[in-house]
C-alpha cells in the first residue's frame, strides 16, 4: 500500500487530529526516555479497542512494523522506533484507551492498554488497596500493561516481576494473519468487534468473569526471593518461570488488556535508614531479613554515597515537582520536557542540553531538599539502605539491627514520616539526576552506560570494584537499587572521548564472569542483546518480525532475514 494512501486509511479510522505526520509532531514519540530513537512515517493514537485492532489489520495488510507505545516511559528504547529496518514503522499509541475495571471485591482489575499505574493507584485507594508498583513507574506516568509485557521490577520487596497469565492481545502468526486471543477469562462476545466493544464498554457482568487457575501476579515471589543460597538470581527479564504470553513480550504481542491482582494496603508502616561503610554489614542485613523475619520488609532500597550527592543536586527539580505539585505533574512535566527537546534540537544556535540547564539552574534557586540528618549520615556512611517494614515488625527489625551492630560497623534511625518521604524522593529522583547531568556536562561526559542486573542470590561479594583501566576511563559510577532483591541499578558516566560501546562491552563481560543477569526488570529494548531462550520466545510470539522489529539487537528485516 502507497504511504499517502496508508496514512489516508488511518485518517479514516481515527480523524485526522489522531494521526501525526511531522517531524515535528512525532519526536517526542519516537525519542525513547532515557535512549533510542529511530524514524516512523506516522503516529497513530486511537481513541477505542476496535480503532485499535483497525489500525493493527490496515498496518498488517501493508506490511510496515508496528510498535504499540504507551507512555514511552522505557529506559532501554524498546517502546521507540529504530535505526535500519527494511519496512516503514508505524507507531500506535494507546494513552487515549486509559480505562481501569475494579472487579468485584477489588482483588483484581483489568486495565486497557493505556492505563497507568498512577492511574491505577487512584482507582484503588478507596478500597484500601495498591498496585503491583507504587514508587518509580507509577510517577512517570507508566502503564500497567507495559510493566506486564516488560516484566517490570519494582521495590517492593514480596512482588517481583509485574506478571500475569490473564491477557487479550493480538498475534500475528507465521502466515502473515492477525488474530485475536482472549485469555482474559471474560465471556465477552464471539466476534472482534464485539469482544473489544464490550470490554471497552464494560458489558460484561460478573457472571461472565470466569473462576480461574491462572495467576495475576507472581505469588511464589515472596518465597523464592527468600532462597539466600541459591546460584540464580532472585527475578530477571528473560526468567523463562515468568515468560508467557503477554507477560515479557515486550511488544511482540499486540496488547489490548491485563487482568491483575491488586494488594492490600499496610495500616501502618515503619523506615529505618541504615547506613555503614562495611558491605558485609549490609550482607548481613540482607540475609537475616530474608532467612529470619516472617514477613518480609516493605521495600530496601540502597544508595552509594555517590549517587546520594548526585540526587540531591541534579534530581532536586523532580523533587520539587512533587513535593508542591504532586506526582499527577510528573507525566505531564516529561512530556512538555520531551516536546522542548525537540524543538530546541530544531533550533541551530541553541547548546545541547539547554532545556536541562535551565531546568537545573531554577532547581539551583532552591535550598537542598534532602534534611540535615540524611546529609550527615551520608557524610559518614558511603553505603545506606532505606529499609520500610511493616507495623508489627518494626521491634523485630530493631532487635536485628541491633544485633548486627555488635558484630559491624553498623548504625541505623527510625525515620519520622517527613524524613522517610524524603529519602524515598531522593531515591526516585535518583534515576533521572545521571541523565541530568550528563546532558548539563555533556563536553566532561561522553555519554551514560546504564546497566539494570540481578546478581545471584548466594553472591556475598555484591559491591562492584572495577580494575584501573576501566575505572580511568569514567567520570563516575552510580550505584542504587533494590537490595534485598539484588537487583542494582548501575549507571556509568563515561569520560568524554573514550568508546561507550567498548566500555559496556567490558562492564558486561565482567557481569558475566560473576553470574550477573540483565537486564533485570526493564526490557532489552535496543540496549542489550537477547539471549538465546528470550529471543526465541520473541520468535514464536511474532514469526513475520511485525511487532517491534529489532527488539534485543536482533533482526530488524521480516521473517528474522539477516541484511
Amino acid at each position: 500500500m502507497p504511504q499517502q494512501s496508508l496514512i489516508a486509511c488511518f485518517k479514516k479510522i481515527v480523524g485526522p487530529r489522531n494521526v501525526l505526520t511531522s517531524e515535528r509532531a512525532t519526536a517526542p514519540y519516537r525519542k525513547g526516555f532515557r535512549e533510542g530513537q529511530g524514524p516512523a512515517l506516522a503516529v497513530v493514537k486511537p481513541t477505542t479497542l476496535w480503532q485499535q485492532w483497525q489500525l493493527l489489520e490496515a498496518c498488517v495488510n501493508a506490511n510496515v512494523i508496528v510498535v504499540m507505545q504507551a507512555a514511552n516511559t522505557g529506559l532501554t528504547g524498546g517502546s521507540t522506533p529504530t535505526q535500519g529496518c527494511d519496512r516503514n514503522t508505524v507507531i500506535i499509541n494507546t494513552t487515549q484507551i486509559n480505562d481501569i475495571h475494579v472487579l468485584d471485591k477489588e482483588q483484581q482489575i483489568v486495565a486497557l492498554p493505556g492505563a497507568s499505574l498512577f492511574s491505577l493507584e487512584k482507582a484503588l485507594a478507596p478500597y484500601g488497596r495498591v498496585p503491583h508498583s507504587v514508587i518509580g513507574s507509577s510517577c512517570i506516568g507508566a502503564s500497567i500493561v507495559g510493566g506486564i509485557c516488560n516484566n517490570s521490577g519494582g521495590a517492593l520487596v514480596e512482588r517481583g516481576p509485574a506478571y500475569t497469565e490473564l491477557a487479550l492481545y493480538a498475534q500475528i502468526d507465521e502466515a502473515g494473519s492477525l488474530r485475536l486471543v482472549n485469555e482474559l477469562d471474560i465471556e465477552l462476545g464471539e466476534t472482534v468487534e464485539e469482544i473489544l466493544t464490550n470490554l471497552q464498554n464494560k458489558t460484561y457482568s460478573q457472571d461472565d468473569i470466569k473462576t480461574t487457575e491462572k495467576l495475576a501476579s507472581d505469588r511464589d515471589y515472596a518465597d523464592w526471593v527468600r532462597k539466600t543460597t541459591d546460584d540464580t538470581p532472585a527475578r530477571f527479564n528473560a526468567d523463562p518461570r515468568r515468560l508467557h504470553q503477554a507477560s515479557g513480550c515486550a511488544g511482540k504481542l499486540a496488547v489490548f488488556a491485563v487482568r491483575v491482582d491488586t494488594f492490600l494496603k499496610n495500616e501502618q508502616e515503619h523506615t529505618f535508614y541504615v547506613g555503614t561503610n562495611s558491605t558485609q554489614a549490609l550482607q548481613k542485613v540482607r540475609t537475616s531479613l530474608l532467612e529470619k523475619a516472617t514477613n518480609l520488609p516493605v521495600y530496601a532500597e540502597y544508595l552509594h554515597r555517590d549517587i546520594f550527592e548526585l540526587a540531591d543536586n541534579y534530581g532536586r527539580d523532580t523533587v520539587l515537582l512533587i513535593k508542591h505539585l504532586g506526582t499527577n505533574w510528573l507525566p505531564k512535566f516529561f512530556n512538555v520536557k520531551r516536546q522542548l527537546d525537540a524543538l530546541c534540537r530544531r533550533i541551530p544556535f541553541l547548546k545541547q542540553g539547554f532545556i536541562d540547564k535551565v531546568v537545573y539552574r531554577i532547581a539551583k534557586l532552591f535550598p537542598s531538599q534532602t534534611p540535615k540528618t540524611l546529609h550527615q549520615w551520608n557524610d559518614k556512611f558511603e553505603h545506606q539502605l532505606i529499609l520500610t517494614v511493616k507495623g508489627d515488625e518494626k521491634d523485630v527489625t530493631e532487635l536485628l539491627l541491633n544485633e548486627i551492630k555488635t558484630e559491624y560497623d553498623l548504625d541505623y534511625f527510625l525515620c519520622t514520616e517527613a524524613d522517610a518521604k524524603s529519602a524515598y524522593l531522593l531515591r526516585f529522583a535518583a534515576a533521572g539526576a545521571a541523565v541530568q547531568y550528563a546532558a548539563i556536562n555533556h563536553k566532561k561526559v561522553e555519554d551514560i552506560v546504564a546497566l539494570d542486573i540481578a546478581l545471584k542470590r548466594n553472591d556475598t561479594d555484591w559491591f562492584e570494584t572495577l580494575p584501573e583501566h576501566l575505572n580511568s576511563k569514567l567520570v563516575s559510577k552510580l550505584y542504587y537499587g533494590h537490595f534485598l532483591c539484588h537487583v542494582f541499578h548501575q549507571d556509568y558516566l563515561v569520560r568524554s572521548g573514550e568508546d561507550p560501546k567498548k566500555i559496556k562491552q567490558a562492564l558486561l563481560a565482567l557481569l558475566e564472569i560473576r553470574g550477573a543477569e540483565y537486564p533485570a526488570e526493564h526490557n532489552v529494548g535496543h540496549h542489550y542483546h537477547a539471549k538465546p531462550a528470550l529471543a526465541d520466545n520473541y520468535r514464536m510470539l511474532d514469526p513475520t518480525n511485525t511487532l517491534n522489529a529489532g527488539i534485543g539487537r536482533m533482526s530488524k528485516n521480516r521473517n528474522y532475514r539477516e541484511s
